[in-house]
């Protein structure tokens, strides 16, 4: 797979409350982060995905491990107190180092070369300012240049309505806030960049199939097929986001 152009359909948006958003069809976004980071040099902050670590390894299913099978080198930096002090070697040019996504422009002066890519992961979610880092690593002169590929789970996802029916929602205590198509935009705009294209991605609910057997298995596969189709339909009611944005 090619690395994916940037392009910029948001920037056109009048956010007029029943304006028409035309966002491409989802796509899965494993596969489509580490396609855009083939044969290059690789940030991946918030890199160990601790939640379901140990589970996910090997399989498949970690973002960095399959970032690492494909990219030059990654350096991943992570907070966990899973990552020793001298960090957790992923693979023959990938490693984990200890040090707070918040600490990135330190890291990054001492890195070198630069990376060509800084992957953000289902992080920006998780932060108490998430403007504030974007707008950080704007600014940031090592990163002129250099894509970033963030993603983050979606406010009108289609399984989030569905459950809310039956007065559920399904949220991750570290979550602080959650995004949709506009506010994305927004944060974009307000980050001061030029460039960007938000992708929609599929929903996948591997921990749930990991977690069931025999017919309850079946029946997560066939839900999450379903689900699929419908997003396939209804792009704005994808899992979540993709945002490429040229630094």
């Amino acid at each position: 797979m090619e690395q994916t152009p940037i392009q910029n359909p948001s920037m056109r948006l009048a956010f007029t409350p029943l304006e028409r958003l035309s966002p491409p069809r989802p796509v899965d976004r494993i596969s489509f982060i580490a396609a855009n980071c083939t044969g290059r040099r690789v940030l991946d902050l918030g890199a160990m995905d601790e939640t379901a670590f140990a589970a996910k390894r090997g399989l498949g299913t970690w973002l960095h491990e399959e970032i690492g099978k494909v990219a030059a080198s990654v350096e991943g930096i992570d907070s966990s107190d899973l990552v020793p002090p001298e960090g957790l070697r992923t693979g023959p040019r990938s490693i984990i180092r200890h040090v707070d996504s918040s600490a990135t422009n330190q890291f990054l002066a001492a890195l070198d070369p630069s990376p060509e890519v800084v992957v953000a992961g289902e992080l920006i979610e998780h932060l108490e300012n998430p403007l504030g880092f974007l707008a950080s690593l704007r600014a940031n002169p090592r990163l002129r240049g250099v894509t970033l590929i963030l993603s983050t789970p979606n406010a009108t996802a289609l399984h989030n309505c569905l459950i809310a029916l039956g007065s559920r929602e399904s949220t991750h205590p570290d979550h602080l806030c959650i995004f949709s198509y506009k506010t994305l935009t927004t944060l974009c705009r307000r980050a001061g960049f030029e460039d960007w294209s938000i992708i929609p991605y599929f929903a996948r609910f591997t921990e749930m199939e990991q977690r069931n057997r025999g017919v309850r298995r079946l029946m997560v596969r066939g839900g999450q097929r379903i689900i699929n189709g419908l997003e396939w339909l209804f792009p704005l009611m994808s899992f979540g986001y993709i945002v490429l944005i040229r630094i």
